[in-house]
């Protein structure tokens, strides 16, 4: 990564915990006001480097990083899932998530904010998770879930 791209890196991120910023146009406007010249192309793919996803703050979307949002509801996990999830399945005590391409670090970030008991952590792909489990037992309780939530 070059000496720029990570000042502009640490720059996006400053501006999400500090401000607000509810679209990619809005944070590529703060950018340029602090001299990066930036598409919305780079601002996406800056936010995806960065695990950044939207969350409702004070009644508005806005960006947040991980951490930095408040735990997931269930109806917001329970909509995310049915929305992002293309099949479930279990390997071990892993469970693994396929999603569309490019989609993955979506479903996980929101997977690890849930706090779910059953759940270890998360490793995301590019349309791929594999969300770790204590136990086989676990991962497959944790698959059905998963399952019953993308059904209902």
């Amino acid at each position: 990564m070059t000496g720029f791209k990570e000042r502009r890196l640490r720059t996006i991120a400053e501006l999400i915990r500090k401000e607000p910023l509810a679209s990619q146009d809005e944070l590529a406007e703060r950018l340029a006001s602090l001299g990066y010249v930036v598409t919305q192309a780079t601002v996406s793919r800056d936010l995806e480097q960065l695990g950044a996803i939207k969350v409702r703050r004070d009644g508005q979307l806005a960006y947040a990083l991980p951490g930095q949002a408040p735990d997931v509801p269930a109806p917001v996990l329970t909509a995310i899932l049915r929305d992002w999830v293309r099949s479930v399945d279990t390997a071990a005590n892993l469970v693994v998530i396929k999603t569309p391409p490019g989609s993955a670090h979506l479903v996980g970030v929101v997977l690890d904010q849930a706090a779910l008991p059953e759940l270890v952590g998360t490793i995301c792909g590019d349309d791929t998770i594999f969300a770790a489990s204590r136990s086989a037992d676990e991962a497959e309780a944790f698959a059905e879930k998963l399952r019953a939530a993308i059904a209902a």
